[in-house]
């Protein structure tokens, strides 16, 4: 979405509904019309109020007016509460106002999962693996502990104080942490996987994307990068300006990235300016049906100028902008305003004109074709053919194809993970594992924890964990099914290791981890290896 807000004001429910009936009245309604349909939502409006069998709730009617409104506009037209406003915005500003921490629930115990490095927590010595057990003097055990419990009484406004109890090697401990702004970032992880290539992980285009994209590449290039490896699969997009700065690190000099075009938006071209921190040296963008809006148009930039490959499957195929408008009592509408293009021409939003809820159900028709699992299964018309800067075919219409297919891996997922899965008992363990073994010297560190973990009995001990929790293997279904079961397994055993390494040192520990059985990942290797 576009980062602009326009205002808009109501004075009641009635008004609200009637003043958006106006403003959606643009989607192509005339000015007769649009007059009829807010008189219209006037009378239904007048007739509940005066009529209803009991007081009606104005404004809860008015939100789930507003929402039906914008469902059938498209699936990305939304509506958002004001008291939702907050949380929706976080993860596109890349900051929140907390102490600091993340969390885990296991059982009835939060977790300290995560201490952020310089945050109001570490500033006054909580420590990973901590047990939190009274927030402000309330007991934080039990079955009454959620996420929104824990949520809700540690994040407040920037200057409080909250009073957090911890368990922590059999002895009780009180912090007073003064709440702060808490950053939120977007990149997940990065590290040289080879000699010359490095790996970015990011997992959202927040405000903050681009300074930590280029303090990534800085850290990597004095460790001799030459080549990269830049991830966006499962990045579900945000802000266009962050995505247009950050093509402009990839792409030389303006150079168009995308352009929008809308019925009331005249066309917009967005180019590369300044300079890029990554514009020379090899390049490839992995995807997947996870990477949309933002990511597609990176991702398009960089096929479209044949900066770089594309390694993956199609991605989800949002070609819409948003722009924010904000009403007077604080909720927000997010409506879609324009269409944005790739620089060759491609608008690659897949159609919605069948409803919201069919949209939703496109990518398990993606899995029920074949499509992740088998290039054969794709089929792309030719009305929808466009040609990079070099010639090359490419196509629009729902999604960006990769330059190089790679199908899911399906045999990973057994009955017996499946169920494990689903269960929670994958984070659940490792979580408990982690905590026991906190102290443990052989695990002090990363290098350490690789060199030695292998030699504890972890997978021995899941599953008899898995079993007490009512979950046994079908050894005469697993034996007839001996390949899946090997990969299955093997697949496990990573995903437990990774887990661990994540509780012990933090996420960028379960991605190095996971790497080394990511086929996508180890597809750009052998590009970027043969490349050289």
């Amino acid at each position: 979405m576009t980062p602009h807000t326009v205002t808009s004001h109501r004075a009641a429910a009635l008004v609200l509904a009637a003043s958006l009936v106006a403003q959606l009245s643009l989607h192509g309604q005339n000015d007769t019309s649009s007059a009829a349909a807010r008189q219209r939502m006037d009378e239904v409006f007048s007739l509940i109020d005066k009529n209803y069998v009991t007081a009606p709730d104005m404004n809860r009617m008015s939100d789930e007016a507003v929402k039906a409104m914008l469902k059938a506009l498209d699936p990305h037209s939304v509506f958002i509460p004001a008291k939702d406003v907050q949380r929706a915005n976080e993860a596109l500003t890349g900051n929140f106002e907390g102490i600091g921490i993340t969390f885990q629930i296991n059982g009835d115990t939060i977790f300290v999962a995560d201490v952020i490095d310089g945050g109001p927590s570490e500033k006054v010595g909580l420590h990973r693996g901590d047990r939190i057990i009274r927030i402000d003097g309330r007991p934080a055990t039990g079955d009454s502990v959620t996420n929104n419990f824990v949520t809700s009484h540690l994040r407040g406004k920037k200057g409080t104080v909250v009073v957090v109890d911890v368990l922590r090697d059999g002895r009780e401990l009180e912090f007073h942490i003064v709440r702060d702004k808490i950053p939120l970032h977007s990149v997940d992880t990065w590290f040289m996987a080879a000699d010359g290539i490095g790996y970015i992980r990011l997992a959202r285009f927040a405000r903050t994307s681009v300074d930590e994209f280029r303090a990534a590449v800085r850290q990597l290039q004095r460790q001799g990068m030459t080549r990269l490896i830049f991830d966006l699969r499962g990045n579900t997009g945000g802000y266009l300006d962050i995505a247009c700065a950050l093509a402009g690190e990839l792409l030389p000099r303006h150079r168009l990235i995308v352009y929008t075009e809308g019925r009331l938006a005249p066309r917009q071209d967005f180019r590369t300016r300044g300079s890029g921190s990554f514009r020379e040296g090899d390049l490839i963008v992995l995807v997947d049906e996870n990477s949309a809006s933002a990511s597609e148009i990176v991702s398009g930039a960089v096929q479209d100028w044949d900066r770089g490959l594309l390694i993956g499957r199609r991605t989800f195929g949002k070609g819409l902008v948003q722009r924010i408008f904000n009403l007077s009592d604080g909720s927000q509408v997010r409506l879609t305003t324009a269409r944005y293009f790739t620089p060759s021409g491609r608008c690659i939003q897949k159609p919605y004109d069948k409803g919201t809820d069919d949209y939703n159900r496109d990518l398990s028709r993606r899995f029920a074709s074949g499509e992740l699992v088998s290039l054969d299964s794709i089929h792309l018309p030719d009305s929808l053919r466009y040609t990079t800067a070099s010639g090359r075919t490419v196509y629009g219409g729902g999604g960006i194809m990769p330059d190089i297919f790679v199908p899911m891996d399906t045999m990973r997922l057994s009955d017996y993970y499946i169920a494990i899965r689903s269960k929670g008992l994958v984070n659940s363990f490792p979580l408990a594992w982690a905590d026991k073994h906190r102290d443990d010297e052989r695990l002090s560190d990363f290098e350490k924890f690789l060199a030695h973990y292998d030699s504890f009995p972890v997978d021995s001990l899941f599953a008899v964990h898995a079993a007490e929790q009512g979950i046994v293997r079908d050894t005469a279904a697993e034996t007839s099914r001996r390949l899946q079961t090997e990969r299955s397994d093997n697949y496990l055993h990573l995903i437990l290791k990774a887990q661990i390494a994540r509780n012990l040192f933090g996420t960028e520990y379960y991605y190095r981890i996971m790497c080394v059985i990511d086929d996508a990942y180890l597809k750009a290797l052998e590009q970027l290896r043969g490349a050289s």
